[in-house]
């Protein structure tokens, strides 16, 4: 599944475009996110992506999940959203 890691400066419209486009290719794909700006950032890009795809018929459905990644030689936890066609 390809993973798609967003900051708390990343552009939603962006990222929706990105994701999108690989639910469209791949059925599926996972974004990272740590701190609160970056998971807000996702979140308004999936809610941007749902209204891309929605004209499609797709509807896109999220799985929130915790994910442990190393930035820097550090553990770090992040919070993962598996987003699936439905």
């Amino acid at each position: 599944m390809e993973v798609l890691k967003v900051s708390a400066k990343s552009n939603p419209n962006s990222v929706a475009g990105a994701l999108a486009g690989i639910v469209r290719e791949k059925n599926g794909a996972e974004i990272q996110a740590i701190g609160a700006g970056a998971i807000n950032q996702s979140i308004k890009a999936v809610a941007i992506a749902r209204g891309f795809m929605a004209p499609s018929g797709i509807e896109l459905v999220v799985i929130p999940a915790f994910t442990d990644i190393e930035i820097d030689g550090e553990e770090r936890t992040a919070i993962k959203l598996i987003v699936q066609p439905r």
